[in-house]
């Protein structure tokens, strides 16, 4: 008996779990979504504000991953939100992924067109739909391309704090989260053997350096950490935002009071989370032909603001096309496990407590949580927090209502208690 058949035998009587005969692949890659002429960008609610020059370009970053059967495609935008809407537009696009196993989460810089459609008091969008649908075919060609060059892969992971003056949290300074979580995907044949493939940042900020009101148009602080990474054999990078909520925000402090708000800034902060992921991965175990798994599940959340209703309702985007009534938004939210780490996915900005409330009952000691990703619903807040300070009165008048933070927590945790920890699918 040879040895293929061998191990095929040893796999039928369940000695030797299937997956662990599969190759783990990955691939990634990239688009430029950078409008010609330039568009006016959108820092939340309200009209866009014209921009007259641009520092860096906008991207559409993706990396696949494939063992056996399964693909899961993670992909960032440079924007303030991506909405469900669009991201199944691009999804209907993608060959070989299930629609389920997609990811399409927003960077959140500022400094971005309006994905969102947002209405005036009249009702009137300044969106630019020809460059929304442009952007919606980069995301599709993006992940396309990816799958088309899927190769044998490893897996490193790490999870541990930045350290440097990166974020603080805008409304209690010491209340965010400082932990920096990487995938990083390393070729494990070919010219490429043993070089990394792409890396990914897992962190939660709000890349608002620059912000709305400059006339610019930027990636912020996304774009250099883009370019450090790359500069230094890191592959392709994907950035993916935390819980930023409430509101984790870059440290752009001066000593003397103020801010630094200028492209210098979005650089320094930028160079040093990048050089701080590079760190933390940089001594993490090569996870040899890893397991993948993919879950996901629909979840409703109550409309309580008339804000989010009346944006809901009057954007020409159509954004309430998955729910049955504008009482309610219905989305997606995903599990991910990935060689030892587990990722849940987050349909806005969370506030940090949540996030450290889920990442400490996740199946594993390298909790990732992606936020803003399959949609952007505002900000998330437990009914403790919602609309008890003084500080939260912004947040709580742009989030969904004061159920959604606990609805989330109670989702997300059954998701991780009815599906298998890292290590444990083929079991």
């Amino acid at each position: 008996m040879n040895k293929k058949v061998f191990v095929y035998f040893l796999c039928i009587i369940g000695f030797i779990p299937y997956a662990h005969t599969q190759t783990f692949k990955a691939a990634a890659a990239v688009r430029i979504i950078t409008p010609d002429p330039l568009l006016p960008v959108s820092g939340g609610i309200g009209t866009p504000k014209p921009a007259t020059v641009k520092q860096g370009d906008l991207f559409v970053r993706a990396i696949v991953f494939e063992k056996g059967k399964t693909r899961i495609a993670i992909v960032n935008v440079d924007n303030l939100g991506w909405p469900s809407v669009l991201g199944n537009k691009s999804r209907a696009l993608i060959k070989g992924i299930a629609p389920e196993n997609i990811l399409i989460g927003a960077t959140h810089t500022h400094s971005a067109p309006d994905a969102y459609g947002f209405p005036d008091e009249n009702g009137k969008s300044y969106a630019d739909l020809k460059y929304l649908n442009w952007c919606v075919q980069q995301i599709a060609d993006a992940v396309n391309e990816a799958v088309s060059k899927l190769e044998p892969a490893a897996l490193k992971i790490a999870v541990a704090e930045a350290k440097g003056k990166i974020s603080y949290n805008y409304y209690a300074p010491q209340l965010f989260d400082p932990r920096c979580g990487v995938i990083q995907a390393i070729a494990t044949g070919g010219k490429n053997k043993s070089k990394p493939i792409a890396t990914l940042v897992n962190y939660a900020i709000h890349p608002e350096v620059i912000g709305s009101r400059q006339g610019i148009l930027s990636p912020d602080l996304c774009g250099p950490l883009y370019s450090r990474i790359e500069s230094r054999g890191g592959g392709i990078a994907v950035f993916m935002n935390g819980a930023q909520g409430g509101m984790v925000t870059a440290d752009n402090r001066l000593e003397n009071g103020g801010e630094a708000n200028d492209w210098k800034e979005c650089i320094r902060i930028g160079e040093l989370l990048a050089d701080e992921a590079l760190r933390i991965v940089q001594d993490a175990p090569v996870q040899q032909n890893p397991d993948i798994y993919c879950t996901s599940k629909k979840v409703s959340f109550p409309i309580d603001a008339d804000i989010m209703k009346y944006i809901l309702t009057h954007s020409p985007l159509n954004l309430a096309a998955n729910n049955s009534s504008v009482d309610a938004a219905t989305t997606q939210i995903n599990l991910l496990n990935i060689g030892d780490a587990q990722v849940l996915t987050i349909p806005g900005e969370a506030l940090p407590n949540i996030g450290y409330y889920v990442k400490r009952n996740m199946k594993t000691k390298k909790p990732f949580l992606f936020g803003l990703t399959n949609d952007a619903f505002g900000y998330m807040l437990t009914k403790v927090d919602f609309n008890s300070f003084k500080k939260y009165e912004y947040i709580s008048r742009t989030s969904l209502g004061e159920n959604t933070g606990d609805i989330y927590i109670e989702e997300a945790l059954k998701m991780v208690k009815e599906n298998p920890a890292p290590g444990e699918e083929g079991r």
